[in-house]
């Protein structure tokens, strides 16, 4: 049992993530271009960083990080921290899905050698 709630402590962890990136990224294709301006551009960040959706994209990355905590009482650090890297294949294929951004051939080896790199560090 010690292993299994390991493991839902890493999903939890990768799944909060993604989902803070998506929304975060949602939210800041929907205010527009910032001001040139430091102070304009300084108060148009600060606003779109309490709309509700950025708000829960934040506490989501807070809560992902009390899993990770969870994580590292059942794994050692070496062994549980390339299953984070999961983040980097689901938001660029969210990126992709959702926001229609470009996936280029670069990205997909990149990713590819990400999961792999995940299949051998979990090996160990």
């Amino acid at each position: 049992m010690k292993n299994i709630s390991g493991y839902l402590y890493i999903a939890m962890t990768v799944l909060l993530t993604v989902y803070g990136q998506l929304i975060i990224r949602w939210q800041v294709g929907l205010a527009g271009t910032p001001p040139d301006q430091p102070l304009a551009k300084f108060l148009f960040l600060l606003r779109l960083a309490f709309t509700p959706w950025v708000l829960s994209g934040l506490l989501a990355a807070f809560v992902a990080s009390m899993f990770w905590l969870a994580t590292l009482t059942r794994f050692p650090l070496s062994y549980a921290y390339p299953f984070v890297a999961f983040t980097f294949v689901l938001v660029v294929s969210g990126g992709g899905l959702f926001f229609g951004e470009p996936i280029r051939l670069p990205t997909i080896i990149g990713v590819g050698l990400i999961v792999i790199g995940i299949a051998f560090a979990s090996q160990s």
